[in-house]
């Protein structure tokens, strides 16, 4: 018995759709990461704004959201990972969707001048678009995790 579990290929995605759906949601979180994190500075008075609760933890809400879009590409890409990663990677996928979908809301809510997807880098407004298109990559998310769950069913 190893300490440290050993990384296993992916399972092949149940359609060729459900593989496009994960790596356009890859891409999707690889330029929202890029754009928040080339501004990171900033990026925590965009959140600051959205008066989230517990609005002094905005510089903690950026490293976190930051951190959930990168770990969730692994899944997404379809790399080798132990089982337990891959479902951290997945659920790291889901956390940042539904972190993003609050936030629109809240935004929405608030008024506030800047959707802040991208961070500071490129201001965005707020609108009832960037809940549909969090909805959107929720609906990509469920795609690609159906397509490529983690989990083997033994008959």
């Amino acid at each position: 018995m190893s300490f440290f579990s050993k990384a296993i290929p992916a399972p092949v995605p149940k359609t060729r759709n459900a593989w496009l759906a994960g790596l356009l949601l890859a891409g999707f979180f690889v330029v929202m990461a890029v754009g928040q994190l080339f501004t990171f500075e900033d990026f925590p008075g965009v959140l600051a704004a959205f008066h989230l609760p517990g609005e002094t933890l905005a510089v903690i809400y950026a490293g976190v959201i930051v951190a959930l879009e990168v770990l969730a590409l692994p899944f997404l890409l379809g790399l080798s990972l132990s089982r337990a990663m891959r479902v951290v990677s997945m659920v790291c996928g889901w956390l940042a969707i539904t972190f993003w979908l609050v936030v629109s809301i809240f935004g929405n809510i608030a008024n506030v001048g800047n959707s802040g997807l991208l961070g500071a880098t490129v201001t965005l407004p707020t609108g009832w678009w960037s809940v549909c298109f969090c909805v959107a990559l929720g609906i990509l998310a469920a795609w690609a995790a159906w397509g490529s769950w983690p989990f083997t069913h033994k008959k």
